[in-house]
Formats: structure tokens, sequence, C-alpha cells
């Protein structure tokens, strides 16, 4: 007897369906039907019928060595699955997505015999067109609708992902008009408008700016209506803000047609007009942010900001996600898809820049999600002068969206109908499910690099194409007016309209002589001023009563008494109490906390991230712990009474590039909160370097952005080699200028807390960047009494308490953890004739108190500046740059060195002896 005859009998609708099912998630169906399913790939395998790419790995055949045949008809329904599942799978592969070049060749293909089908069951009949929504239909109705979802102008990659209601989401909606878009005769005319200004805003530029640079769009100008219907749309989906970050590929060309800026302000900027602010730089007109508020066209508002970015092309997207979180954080707490971010790549920067990698691996994680983000990349097929295939190893650009499992839609940049209709998509996944997905927007580079640059030296064969190729907008054109949408005519007035409007514009801008950088995100701004460094030196008010004081160290000293702790951590607790409320001696970590703490009581919130911040990586904060059992997270912080701020603490990815990006965008969004972000050693910030260079340092200068950021750099010389020495602080000091930043190197607990609170007491931002001790953390000279914190401020430069005056022959300024060492040699010697006096704040300089203080110790005729680092690190430099007086000090450091320090812990301590040796003998010098 045939052991299948049952399925003779049976619905092959049915086995078509659950087959599917099988091929999507195995683990998703009934076990003896995932064995039977399991048996039929393993003999279609063993009989050379090639399947397709799917990622299940097969077993061992529970059908071998048994009687019966598969009945022919349910053999042919599961070939016409494995079909359908390998265009699904493999069909991105063989679409028409490329405008200007053939596609490369990939096999196998999606021919029918590769299936176990043939010419002759074209006109055979198959349930298995039920799983595509189109009902029992012949093979070639089933090959022309899978042709026409997934081989038009819309490639699709999503079989990877591994959450079955995403892929089931993805083929439904696939699935409806056949993944072709279906507008309405006005949509139409909107798309053709803003292809319209998109190509006539890069001619008229190319005619009244020859050679000059603008990254033109031409090739790609289906983003604007791209992104005009991401926006319109958004705002019917109930956003509210938008945030976007791209390079400078069509910059100019977004800001005006879909942020609003004025092209009379950017004609200004390319007549090369100067400022009308004084003290400011500025920056070239295709690194400028914008801000505005739009109205779509069924009346919804919506914030539309488009951040600043550097020549560091993906930069900007760290910087995004954090403008993004600080915005959802601030307003949006119960539904943060109300803020969109939106970031547009370049194919060769999205494959070639690791930060990408970075960001999207931020996407899910607690501290940093923003509930999905549009990736567009903006494909040239080009990088400079660079060939994509000698760009990436990957298939694609956009392979790192697998990273993360997020679906790629590849479009064909020439068109504009599927390209509108790819970014809808995308949008309503983001909106459903929260997650990040991308667009690969197909195109050319019409010019150059530049447009001064001749891409003929370098790619003769491509752009003979391209010269040749007709624009999307005519080709788009040409279809309305062949389907009768629009009439003969119709574009030359679109274009004479909105060329006539930009040379209205263009008259108006030679009318000024300065032109003027408008803020970025302004609204987030108000009250706030831009200061130079005179105010910054001013005294600053940082007190807070005893009786708030002791309010927060109530709530941060006791643990819950109903849970069950580490004895570590309920001992460590306990001793926090008893330094407060008994032996008033308080720590590095109570100062932090303490102002943390008092901040939020004040109306102010604080963000901290970074790696292993959440306890310290010298297991000194313990800002969360957890309980033992369950490991259930405690933050005492947020028991505390009449708080007005939120404490967000994160341990970070081990990413410092990113991560400093995302925490300097979230300041960027939220001046009222306290953002800080650790480094692991002080050291790690030097993979961060671009967003110091680039935006800490000169943001302000650049883009009239303000930015209070907190770094903390741990540093110090405790013999732990050379990568865990040096916050490399001589770098920052070499960046300052005039008024940029702040930086500091304290050495008293109290310093720290009246610091971290006039971060957030006055009335504009600065970076701050604070050397952080290691040992000091529980030395047990470095502690403050709960009256400093009370009643104190922050000291710029601590004298000598100690000395007196009149004693004192030798005078030496030091600056952290080596005032401590230099105390304990000066103790131990009986040195009473030198006196320590220690730099806190190195940038700006307290120049003025060290002059006074340099002038009170008059028979003081040996004058030092002692550094435990090399000399041609750590602050020396610096001090001669700002210190006129510097130059006659006697230098104590170690010599000229290419790397931080040693990694012999006996060499280390040789150098570091000889070093205070010298400060107490002259004659070593």
């Amino acid at each position: 007897m045939d052991r299948f005859s049952f399925l003779n009998a049976a619905n092959t609708a049915y086995f078509a369906d659950l087959y599917d099912q099988y091929l999507r998630n195995p683990d998703s169906i009934e076990p003896s039907w995932r064995a039977f399913f399991q048996g039929f790939d393993f003999r279609m395998e063993e009989s050379g019928v090639t399947a397709n790419n799917n990622e299940v790995q097969f077993q061992a055949n529970p059908l071998e060595n048994q009687n019966g045949e598969i009945p022919q008809s349910v053999l042919k329904e599961f070939e016409v699955v494995r079909l359908i599942d390998g265009y699904r799978t493999r069909g991105h592969l063989f679409t028409k997505t490329n405008p200007v070049r053939d596609r490369r060749k990939y096999t196998p293909t999606l021919e029918l015999q590769n299936f176990g089908l043939s010419e002759q069951d074209l006109d055979v009949k198959f349930s298995a067109g039920e799983i595509l929504g189109i009902g029992a239909a012949t093979l070639r109705e089933i090959v022309d609708h899978l042709e026409t979802i997934y081989c038009h102008s819309i490639g699709v990659e999503y079989m990877y992902i591994r959450k079955p209601e995403e892929i089931e989401w993805i083929q439904k909606k696939l699935n409806i008009n056949d993944n072709q878009p279906k507008f309405s005769n006005e949509e139409k005319k909107q798309i053709l408008s803003k292809l319209n200004q998109a190509i006539s805003f890069e001619s008229f530029l190319h005619t009244k700016y020859v050679g000059q640079k603008r990254f033109s769009l031409e090739g790609n100008e289906s983003l604007i209506p791209a992104l005009d219907a991401i926006i319109e749309k958004a705002a019917d989906l109930g956003v509210k803000d938008f945030v976007m970050g791209m390079a400078h590929r069509g910059r100019l060309n977004t800001l005006t047609n879909i942020f609003g800026k004025s092209a009379k302000q950017i004609f200004s900027e390319f007549d090369g007009k100067d400022y009308e602010q004084d003290i400011f730089d500025g920056d070239v007109k295709y690194h400028l942010g914008w801000t505005s508020c739009r109205t779509t066209n069924s009346g919804k508002e919506i914030n539309i900001n488009i951040a600043p970015n550097p020549s560091h092309l993906e930069t900007v997207g760290a910087v995004v996600e954090g403008i993004s979180r600080a915005k959802q954080d601030r307003r949006y707490k119960d539904d943060i898809s109300k803020v969109l971010p939106i970031i547009v790549h370049g194919d060769a920067a999205i494959a070639g820049q690791g930060l990408v990698y970075e960001i999207v691996q931020m996407a899910q994680l607690e501290g940093y999600k923003t509930g999905g983000t549009i990736h567009i990349v903006v494909n040239n097929q080009i990088g400079f002068t660079t060939n994509y295939l000698d760009g990436r190893s990957s298939t694609y650009c956009t392979d790192v969206a697998k990273v993360t499992l997020s679906p790629v839609l590849h479009v064909n940049a020439d068109d504009a109908e599927a390209v509108v209709h790819a970014v809808l998509f995308a949008l309503d996944f983001r909106m459903h499910f929260g997650r990040d997905v991308f667009i690969d927007l197909l195109g050319y580079r019409k010019y150059g690099h530049n447009e001064g640059d001749e891409p003929r030296f370098t790619q003769p064969k491509l752009y003979k194409a391209i010269a040749k190729h007709e624009n999307s907008r005519d080709i788009y054109a040409e279809e309305l007016l062949k389907s009768g949408v629009i009439e003969e005519g119709y574009v030359k007035k679109l274009e004479e309209e909105y060329k006539a409007k930009l040379e209205e514009e263009l008259e108006d801008s030679r009318k000024e002589d300065t032109t003027k950088i408008t803020p970025f995100m302004q609204d987030e701004w108000e009250g706030f001023e831009n200061v130079q460094e005179d105010v910054m030196m001013e005294a600053v008010d940082t007190t807070v009563s005893l009786d708030k004081l002791t309010e927060v160290a109530e709530v941060i000293t006791k643990l819950p008494k109903d849970k069950k702790f580490l004895r570590k951590i309920a001992k460590l607790i306990e001793a926090r109490h008893t330094m407060f409320f008994d032996t008033n001696k308080l720590d590095w970590a109570m100062a932090e906390l303490l102002a943390y703490g008092t901040l939020m009581q004040e109306g102010y919130s604080v963000r901290m991230s970074g790696q292993d911040v959440e306890r310290g990586t010298f297991s000194h904060r313990h800002a969360v712990v957890k309980v033992e059992e369950s490991e259930e997270e405690i933050i005492l912080h947020n028991s505390i009474p009449d708080k007005k701020g939120d404490f967000h603490i994160y341990n970070s990815l081990l990413s410092e590039y990113g991560v400093v990006g995302f925490d300097y965008g979230y300041a960027m969004a939220s001046p009222q909160t306290l953002t800080i972000w650790e480094a692991q050693f002080g050291d790690f910030v030097n993979g961060a370097q671009i967003m110091i260079d680039q935006y800490i340092s000169a943001a302000e200068d650049k883009w009239k952005l303000q930015n209070g950021l907190v770094m903390l750099l741990p540093h110090g010389y405790e013999g732990q080699g050379a990568e865990h020495s040096s916050g490399r602080m001589e770098r920052f000091l070499q960046l300052c200028a005039t008024d940029n930043m702040f930086v500091a190197d304290c050495t008293t607990p109290a310093n720290m807390f009246h610091l971290l609170r006039k971060q957030m007491k006055v009335n504009y931002r600065k970076p701050l960047i604070i050397f952080t001790p290691k040992s000091l953390l529980r030395h047990p000279k470095v502690i403050s009494t709960k009256e400093e914190f009370a009643n104190g401020s922050f000291q710029t430069v601590i004298d000598d308490s100690e000395a007196n005056v009149d004693n004192i022959k030798t005078l030496v300024f030091c600056t952290g953890k080596f005032y401590y060492d230099l105390l304990d040699e000066r103790e131990k010697n009986e040195r009473n004739d030198v006196a320590l006096v220690r730099v806190e704040q190195l940038f700006p300089l307290p120049s003025t108190k060290m002059k006074e203080i340099m002038a009170k110790y008059k028979n003081a005729d040996d004058l030092v500046w002692a550094q435990e680092e090399p000399r041609n690190m750590g602050a020396y430099s610096h001090m001669l740059l700002h210190f006129d007086e510097a130059k006659n000090f006697r230098v104590c450091s170690r010599r000229f060195y290419g790397s931080p320090a040693a990694g012999s812990s006996v060499r280390y301590k040789k150098r570091h002896e000889k070093v205070i040796e010298s400060v107490f003998d002259k004659t070593m010098n």
C-alpha cells in the first residue's frame, strides 16, 4: 500500500501553506510535519534539485528506506513553494534597479529547472498561489506575480529576519498591489513637482556658480520626493519631530526643497560673503544644519531638523541618534515613535566606515534605542574615484543591515514612484515594529566627486553611459504624459515658475553684504547665551543647603530592607552612610552621587553612559546595585524626594566613537540634562578622536552650536602601562582656544562636586573635559566634608594651605593625582620650604590667580612646573602657550617619550620616583 496515499485526498493548498511556514520558520510547525518536510528537502537535494539560500539545516531523511512515493501533485506543489521561496530569498539579485549599469551575474538563477519545474508546468494550476494571496493560479501567473513583486524596480531583502511575524507582515505588504505603487493623479503631480524642484535647483546653481563645489544630487534626484513623502506620511502617523543627518551630496537641495531654507541664504553662502557675527568662523555651506517647522498638506505641523555635519561622512549618524533619543526622553517617553531619525548615507561611506556598525549595534540597546531609524543610501556606485568593486567585499553596500536583521529595499532611483513607494513601505515598517530599515537608492553621480572634478579619468565607460542618460524628472514626465496625467508643456511651466523664484532670491541676496548663520535647534536653547572667556572665568554659586544635601544622602546611602544584596554591596552602601552621617569624610563617589542628586532636586536631569559606568571601571560608583538572587536593578537616585529631574545611567556597548557621538547629540538637544560620557580608561577616548576634533572642540565656532557634554577620563600614573595611564590631556589642551571648552583635573571630592554643579548652573553650555582619578578614588587624603559640599564653590586653583609663606623657597605648580605623590614626599622629608599649588582648571587657565599666588611667595626663587607625564605630553606645552611666566619655570617631568608610560612596573617606578626627586632637588635638572 502507498504509505502517502492519504495525501491524494487532502487539500494541496494546506500542504503548500504548511511547507511555506516550514521554510520561513521550521520550529513553528508540528514536529511530525517538520520531519516530513526535512525528509522531502533531503530527497530533493539528493536528487540534484537546487533549493535556495535558506538557512535551514536539514537533518537525516526520515523517509529513507521506506516504500511509497509522495503524490506527484503534492510534490509539484512543494516545488512551486520552493520557487516562491527562491524569489523571496534571491529575487533582489535579479531586479532592474541599476539605471546605468548592467547587473552582475549571480548563480543559481531563478530558472524553473533549478526548482524541479519546467515550461510544461507553466499552464498547470497550483494551490501554492494561495500563499501569495492570488488564490490557485497557473505557474505562469505565479511567476509573473513573483517577477513583479521581487524583480522589478524594487528588490527586497528580508528572509534572514528571524521573527516570523515580521516576515509575514512584509510578505502581506508586498502582496498589496504586487509591490507596485498606486498613487492618485494628485500624488503623482506632487512627486513630479518635487523632482522638478530637485533638478531645476541643481541646473540653476550649475549655471550661476560655474565650477563651484556643491555636491549636486543629479543622478539621485528622487531623494527629494522620497523625503517629502516620508514627512507628509509620518506626520499623518503621529510623528512630531523629524531628525535627519546626511553628508554633502544633495544637502543643499535638501535644505532648500525639504527643510525650507531660503535659496537667498544659500546664494549668499555661494557668493562667499562674510558673516554678520564677529566671533564666528562658520563652515562651508554644505556642512550647515537647519531647523524649521513644516505644515504638511494635511495641515499637521512637524518640527524638522537636519544636523550639521563635518566631512567625516558618517559621524553625523551617531549625533542624530543622540538628538532623537534626547527628544524622546524629554517629550515622548510614552511613545518614542513620535521622533523619527533618518540618516542619509553614501554608498562608499556606509560600506567603509566602521562607525556605521557601531550605530547599527546601538539600535535596540536600552540606553540608545530610538524606535527605529530609516537609513537611505544615496548610491552613486562610486566613492570619489573608487569603483564599488574596490570599495567593499560585501554584495551590497547595505549589508551592515543584516547585523540587526533589518529589511533592505534596493530601488531604481530613476523610477520615482517606486522610490516613494519603497520609502513609505520603510516608514510603515518602522512605525509598526520600531526597528531600523534600509533603502538602497541606486542611481549615479552625474558629475565627478565635485563639480570641478573630471570623472572620465577613472570611469570613462560609466560616464559615457551617464552622459547619454535622461534625468529622472523627464523619464517620469514622459510616463505621466502618456497616461494623460499631465498635458504637454506642464513640466516646462513648473520649471519656469520655480527658476523665476530662484532668480528673485538671487537678486535679493546680492543686495546684502553679509550672510547670517541661523543657529541649529534654537527652540531647545531659549534663554542660553553664547559667552566668551571672561564669563567662563566668573565664579558661580553652586552652594546647596545642608538640609537638601542630607535629604539626598539619606536616600542614596540606604538599601531597600525587603531585598537581599551581596554582602560587599551592603557594606559599601553602609560605609557611605557612615561617611556622611558619622565621620564627615566624603569620598569621590559621594561627590559624584550627591552632585547628581542635588541637581535632580533643582530640575535638571542626568544622563551618564560609557563602558561599565553603572558600577564604574574601578568599582567606585555603584549607581546601580543588583538584588542578589533576581539581579533586579535598583537605582537609589530614582527615590530622591521632590526630584524634578530624571536619572539615566547605562553601560554602553564597547564603542567610543559611536557612543561619544550619541551622547554629544543627546547633550545638543537637551541642555537641561547633565550629559556625561565616561571612558573606561582615559586613553580610550582616542577611539572617538573624530568627534573631539570635529564637534567637541570646533562646533561652536563652525556652527554656533553650544553643547554641555561632560567627558570623564580616568588619568594618572600608577604603573598600569602605556594604555592605562594617560587620558592624553595634551591633545585636548592643544585644541583649546579662547572659549571653546573647559578642561579640569580636580584633586578633591568637593571641587568635583562643585564643578559638576557649575556645569548646569550657568546660562551657557561648553564641553567639559575632566581628568578623573583612579588611585585617588579611595586615597585616605582625598576627602571633603559635607560643609565643603554645601557651602563651597569650584576652585580653579588651590593654594597650599599648610605653607608658611616666608619659608617657601620652591613654589611648585602641579595638577591632579601627582599632587598627592609630591605631598607624600614633602611630608616624608619634612621639606617645609616647598609649597605645592594645584591648578584645578587647565582651560581657561586661571592666569590671574596663578600670578597672585606667585606674588604672595616673595621668597621663592625656584619656580617649578611638575607633571608625571613625559615632557611632550601632559600640560607643560599648554602652560608655555597660555602662561608667559611658565617660560621661566624649572620643569620636572619624565623626558620625551613616544609612549605615555612604561610597560614594566619596575621601570615605571624608577621613572616616577626620579621625577618626584627632581622636584625637591633642583640640581637634578
